[in-house]
């Protein structure tokens, strides 16, 4: 049954047409169907047959929102037959049966209740069908808008990305110089938010939608406060796909082609959040390279150099070795660029930690030596640049080495310069922070002035002098730390001989004593144990003398004992 329906509903399309049926031309496609069941269905083409009942209508029907597929879904609904509605074609649906006024007032049941009712209650709730259908909007923009459709479809995604912003895709890895030896927040270690909002299906991605729908939605998400790390890493990966995937640039690419590559980084950098480290430093260099080539604007330029100045620290050499373009196109690279970027750096770096500025001291010292072979480069901007990466170290102990491996090459490159000239490119080298290796090769090198060779040699033999002090001072530190150590074990060593003599007299008393109280305990103790004796002997005498019957009685025993008692005389 539905492939005899599908065979008749394809035999609309140039039907022979009789008395009964009308055709329309719809994008250039003719289709034959049956005046009455459109009338049936369609307030608007049954006004417009009544008017005109002998006529082409295509001519009226000029302005529909519509194209050939979605049409003949629609001539399927007034013949009767099962339509698919989906996430694709509900827009153009709802914009067709709009249009041809397919309401229920005029006839029960009809497509245009029939898509809405669909658009609310399956499109709506959810983000991947919320974003094809918005996707489709971009043909038929108005007609969509005047229906609300591009509008419940945006806060739909709004809402979603507020309550899960995952949907908007993972941050940008920012990758550092501590990445080589293990992970950390950087390398994308996943925190508690982000675990939080796991998906377990594709998800539709924002960036396939058109400039002039995704730029207004990401607006509305910032307004509303939706994290800046997402956002970020939405717009990011929107710059990637619709201006870093195209062609290179060049003078034979079409003007449309880079006005809308224009258009969209412009759009990417009025919506990139501003805050330091959620957009990896070398992104934001292809991002102002690509805004300089295109011709962006002023604006979208600057935008581009404040966010790179807030983190400069975390770029490399390659990112500042920016292709010059237009009015400085004779020099290699854009040093004018890098000044630019080097004073918002400073003017924004508030930290009281000064290893970010001893960062971009050395980075730019780099840069001196890359764009220092630059024939083209004028002193000026040589010093300049140098002066900065100096001030930038005042302070510090950093060494000077790299400014003059910089000048050197300078130097060698630029044989031209005269004397003074070379004198005063090396006023900002500091020969007091050079490195004895520096100043040994300094004071060998025919391409500096006299004047730094001898201020090369000066520093050289007062380092010597100084490391010379310094080996003598040692020694003698050491010579008088070993005499106070062996004083103080002197000292020890007698303190603790008094100390023993002490402790041993103090002994020999409690021994002394102790021997006293010893032979008195003895002395008491064999006192006790004769009066013992005595008083046992005269006991057992007794007790014989009762067993054997000589004593009748202890009265007569006392008796006895009294008679034999001599008085003394």
């Amino acid at each position: 049954m539905a492939t005899r329906r599908c065979i008749e509903a394809s035999s609309w399309v140039s039907k022979p047409i009789c008395s009964k049926d009308v055709q329309l031309h719809i994008c250039g496609v003719p289709f034959t169907l049956g005046r009455e069941l459109l009338a049936a269905r369609s307030a608007k083409l049954a006004e417009l047959l009544k008017l005109n009942p002998q006529e082409d209508l295509s001519h009226l029907l000029e302005d529909i929102p519509a194209d050939p597929k979605t049409f003949e879904l629609v001539g399927r609904f007034c013949h009767g037959y099962e339509v698919n509605i989906t996430a694709e074609n509900v827009v153009r649906v709802c914009c067709l049966a709009s249009f041809l006024e397919m309401t229920e007032d005029h006839s029960t049941n009809n497509l245009l209740k029939m898509a809405l009712t669909f658009f609310e209650q399956k499109v709506i709730p959810s983000w991947n069908k919320s974003v094809r259908a918005l996707r489709t909007t971009e043909s038929i923009l108005q007609p969509a808008s005047k229906l609300g459709l591009v509008d419940a479809c945006a806060d739909s995604i709004i809402t979603k990305a507020l309550t899960n912003p995952h949907f908007l895709g993972e941050p940008e890895k920012i990758l550092t110089s501590d990445d080589d030896g293990e992970d950390n927040e950087n390398t994308q270690r996943p925190n508690a938010r982000r675990r939080l909002f796991v998906l377990d299906w594709k998800y539709e991605d924002l960036t396939t939608l058109s400039l002039q729908l995704y730029e207004p939605i990401i607006r509305s998400m910032i307004q509303l406060q939706v994290s800046s790390e997402y956002v970020a890493a939405s717009v990011c990966r929107y710059a990637k796909a619709r201006v870093f995937s195209t062609a290179a640039i060049g003078d034979d690419m079409p003007i449309s082609k880079k006005h809308y590559q224009r258009e969209a980084i412009e759009a990417v950098q009025r919506l990139l959040p501003h805050e330091r480290g959620l957009i990896p430093c070398t992104l934001l260099f292809e991002m102002l390279r690509l805004s300089i080539a295109l011709d962006a604007s002023l604006e979208c330029r600057n935008g581009f150099e404040i966010r790179i100045g807030k983190q400069l620290d975390q770029a490399t050499v390659k990112d500042l070795l920016i292709p010059s373009h237009g009015y400085a196109k004779e020099l290699q690279y854009d040093t004018e660029c890098v000044k630019r970027i080097l004073k918002i750096f400073y003017c924004n770096y508030t930290s009281p930690d000064v290893s970010g500025l001893i960062t971009v001291a050395e980075l730019v010292e780099d840069f001196l030596a890359e764009v220092a072979s630059d024939i083209d480069l004028k002193m000026s901007t040589f010093i300049s640049v140098a002066e900065m990466s100096i001030a930038a170290s005042a302070g510090t102990q950093r060494r000077s080495d790299g400014i003059y491996r910089a000048i050197d090459i300078y130097l060698d490159k630029h044989r031209y310069l005269t004397e003074s000239e070379k004198d005063e490119v090396c006023r900002v080298l500091d020969c007091n922070k050079m490195t004895p290796e520096a100043c040994e090769h300094a004071a060998q090198n025919d391409r500096l002035p006299l004047r730094v060779v001898v201020q090369v040699l000066f520093v050289g033999q007062l380092q010597i002098r100084d490391t010379i002090a310094k080996e003598v001072q040692g020694s003698d530190d050491g010579m008088r730390k070993s005499e106070e150590q062996l004083e103080e074990e002197t000292a020890r060593i007698g303190s603790s001989e008094d100390e023993v003599r002490t402790e041993i007299e103090k002994m020999g008393s409690k021994v002394m004593e102790l021997e006293k109280e010893c032979y008195m305990m003895r002395t008491g103790i064999q006192s006790n144990c004769c009066s013992r004796a005595k008083k046992e002997k005269v006991g057992m005498w007794k007790e014989m003398k009762r067993k054997f019957g000589c004593i009748t009685s202890m009265h007569d025993c006392n008796c006895h004992v009294k008679k034999k008692k001599v008085h003394p005389r």
